[in-house]
């Protein structure tokens, strides 16, 4: 590997960088950082979210509570005053707001704490985009304590149908419903209502529906310059009444105005929350009237899709590496995209109940540009589906020629699949 990806030697112990990757304990994330520091000589603490107690002495991992973030500043403090940390990761929507606690707290590269609030708060985004003169749906704002019917009156007067009712601070498409009338509004506001209960969130967004196709961005933030890592399609329609996302694959087929669109879209966004260093993974839909920002967040994507994306400089190098590279100061902007396509498709549970089998996965590996199917829901395991749940069967991973040859190896390997889901107890 070039001079300009290394990092130094483990024969140097003392100038070895020390990073501070925030997860929940069984996160998909944590594996990738790993095995990237190690490759690029980067030493990982892991501050994970779990009580303190629980875990054990060591320098390579902290118990933090991450709903206690005054309590984490002091530990993570007390932490680097003996083993000085470079820099801190968040890997997920739950991490973002205390990482630049954190990095505020330790004078490190970080995004500005109301800069990480506005994007993780789906109302504060809109409002901000909406000051700034970004191109916005029509939206507002209820509580959950608020009457139903009130709630149908004041959107048929100031949004209409079809309309989307979302969790402010929830990801994943996770409590979002499109309804058409009336009657799909008064439902749709109920079931979400019954989802916030026990978590505490008060706060619905209902906003017109945005028609169109939808895609995702990654990329990396590095004093406000936007360096576009991957432009990523999503051939399902996602036209509702839930939104589960199955099938991403890059590089988009989008024309290349719509391509410079959707990245305008996303960058604007970032600038307009105040984004300015590390990953950000954007979601936007572009139709007649342009390119619509969904949401976008200051940190990388999900679960296992991280591993669709490879890049290469001298040798091959994983989102993990340069997202490390980046919070680390050194330089991404030489390193594109491998030429290959790439995609994923994030296993959809297609019912509730208990999982107890599953067939097909040797035949789903065989198909021709499959690199990997990994069922990450246990048997025995019960499965919740959009729009309360918050998780998937599994992820598959393909590469191929083109984006179309990797989109049909995706589905092919999923109709391999059967899992046996037996119904919930009435």
């Amino acid at each position: 590997m070039a001079d300009t990806l290394n990092s130094p030697t483990a024969a140097d112990p003392a100038a070895v960088p020390r990073v501070l990757v925030l997860a929940n304990a069984y996160s998909y994330r944590l594996e990738p950082f790993l095995a990237a520091a190690a490759k690029i000589g980067v030493a990982v603490v892991r501050g994970l979210d779990v009580p303190p107690a629980h875990v054990r002495a060591a320098d390579d991992v902290l118990g933090l509570d991450f709903r206690d973030a005054d309590r984490a500043v002091r530990q993570v403090r007390a932490y680097a005053a003996r083993h000085p940390l470079a820099a801190i990761l968040p890997t997920d929507d739950a991490t973002v707001l205390l990482a630049a606690r954190l990095g505020e707290a330790l004078g490190l590269r970080h995004n500005a704490v109301a800069s990480a609030e506005a994007a993780r708060d789906k109302l504060q985004m809109r409002l901000a985009l909406q000051a700034a003169g970004q191109r916005v749906p029509s939206f507002a704002a209820f509580t959950v304590d608020q009457p139903v019917a009130a709630i149908v009156a004041a959107v048929a007067a100031r949004i209409g149908y079809p309309c989307v009712v979302k969790p402010t601070c929830l990801s994943g498409s996770r409590g979002v419903i499109r309804a058409n009338n009336a009657a799909e509004l008064a439902a749709a506001v109920e079931r979400v209502r019954r989802l916030l209960a026990p978590l505490r969130q008060t706060t619905l967004l209902i906003e017109g529906y945005l028609p169109g196709r939808e895609y995702a961005l990654e990329g990396l933030l590095s004093a406000g310059q936007l360096h576009v890592l991957a432009l990523f399609d999503k051939p399902d329609p996602l036209e509702g009444p839930y939104f589960e996302e199955t099938i991403y694959v890059t590089p988009s087929r989008a024309d290349p105005a719509a391509q410079a669109a959707l990245t305008a879209c996303v960058a604007e966004a970032a600038a307009v929350l105040g984004l300015r260093e590390g990953a950000v993974h954007g979601e936007a839909r572009l139709n007649d009237q342009g390119a619509w920002l969904l949401e976008v967040a200051g940190r990388s994507i999900g679960g296992l899709c991280g591993q669709t994306l490879r890049f290469t400089h001298s040798a091959s190098v994983t989102l993990e590496e340069l997202i490390l590279r980046q919070a680390l100061g050194r330089p991404v902007a030489d390193v594109a995209r491998e030429r290959q396509a790439g995609g994923v498709m994030m296993i959809p549970i297609p019912a509730a109940g208990t999982l107890v089998g599953i067939v097909g996965e040797a035949a789903a590996r065989a198909v021709p540009g499959v690199e990997s199917v990994t069922i990450t829901a246990p048997l025995h395991y019960p499965l919740v589906p959009l729009p309360e749940g918050e998780s998937y069967l599994g992820f598959i991973i393909a590469r191929g020629a083109t984006p179309e040859a990797v989109e049909a190896a995706l589905r092919q390997a999923h109709r391999a699949l059967h899992f046996e889901i037996e119904p919930p107890l009435a």
